[in-house]
């Protein structure tokens, strides 16, 4: 009886392990094809300081992957390594603050001659997607990250909420640089 049930908690350990493989493969698929479809190149800030970019961004809003759908309190955490690549850790709930906590990691990879505005991100080995920072503000409360097939989108800010006038002209920079703002979604911030 004992090892029937180690069986059965073994193999629900590894049916849950095999369900976030899956996922994170078909996100990291997703985001490979969606970066292939050709466009004109997508712009990005001449630089940015890195370290200055680290530490907590709440999505604000996004053009979101399948696993983002249903997003609330969705956070992008980076952490500069001594390596110079970036330790990502996306957090959220799903559905509502009363939902499932979700966590996923990454692997920033900057990309050198781009003044650090260009990455590769690694969900799951090998596959690496773009991921662009096609808009930053000075003092770098708000940023806009890309990909140049204009698939995907998240604009972040270093506060929960970011005032309508700016949310709108950063909006229309997306248009301008070929995003179909129709898509974008707000992403619920209840803290």
């Amino acid at each position: 009886m004992a090892k029937e049930e180690g069986r059965a908690m073994r193999n629900q350990k590894l049916g849950k392990a095999r369900r976030r493989i899956s996922v994170l493969l078909a996100l990291a698929g997703l985001l490979l094809v969606a970066s292939c479809t050709s466009h004109a190149p997508l712009a990005t800030v001449d630089s940015l300081d890195l370290e200055r970019y680290m530490g907590d961004w709440y999505v604000i809003a996004n053009i979101p992957t399948f696993v983002e759908k249903g997003a609330v309190n969705a956070i992008e955490h980076y952490d500069l390594r001594d390596d110079g690549d970036v330790d990502i850790t996306f957090t959220f709930f799903k559905n509502n603050v009363e939902g499932k906590f979700k966590e996923m990691h990454a692997r920033g990879f900057v990309q050198e001659g781009t003044g650090n505005a260009r990455w590769k991100v690694q969900f799951i080995w090998p596959l690496k997607s773009p991921f662009y920072v096609m808009d930053l503000d000075e003092n770098y409360n708000y940023t806009v990250i890309g990909l140049p097939s204009r698939d995907y989108l998240w604009i972040m800010a270093r506060e929960p909420l970011l005032p309508d006038s700016i949310y709108s002209d950063i909006v229309a920079r997306t248009a301008e640089a070929g995003y179909d703002t129709t898509r974008i979604q707000k992403v619920l911030q209840m803290w």
